[in-house]
């Protein structure tokens, strides 16, 4: 999977913004403001940091050696998953939906109608 697959799957969730405030190499996809997704556009192999539900987190860390604590994040929170491994791209989609939605669900109701009513 490249770095614009992933790209063109994350902006095509609503409410999704992408910027660079770690500098030109990392990637950054948020909603509402909240970090769901980062990447580093100048690493020779693709991962992702995504947010996980811990219990989910460890679940897939013990099944897929692609699936490790997040780098430089909260490692009970995130993962770095390698998609350049044997993760199949539907897997990789499943867990950035996963992250995704942990960060909408986080959201009050009000918030979540606001952002997807613009």
């Amino acid at each position: 999977m490249s770095i614009e697959e992933l790209r063109t799957y994350c902006l095509k969730k609503a409410g999704v913004t992408e910027d660079m405030p770690f500098g030109e190499s990392t990637l950054v996809f948020r909603i509402g403001g909240k970090i769901f997704l980062l990447t580093n556009r100048d690493s020779e192999t693709v991962a992702v940091n995504l947010k996980c539900d811990p219990d989910i987190a460890l679940n897939l860390r013990d099944r897929h050696p692609e699936v490790k604590p997040g780098y430089h994040m909260n490692k009970k929170h995130w993962n770095t998953v390698d998609c350049k491994g044997t993760l199949s791209k539907s897997m990789i989609f499943e867990m950035i939906d996963h992250s995704y939605d942990l960060v909408v669900s986080s959201f009050s109701a009000k918030q979540r109608t606001t952002l997807f009513n613009q």
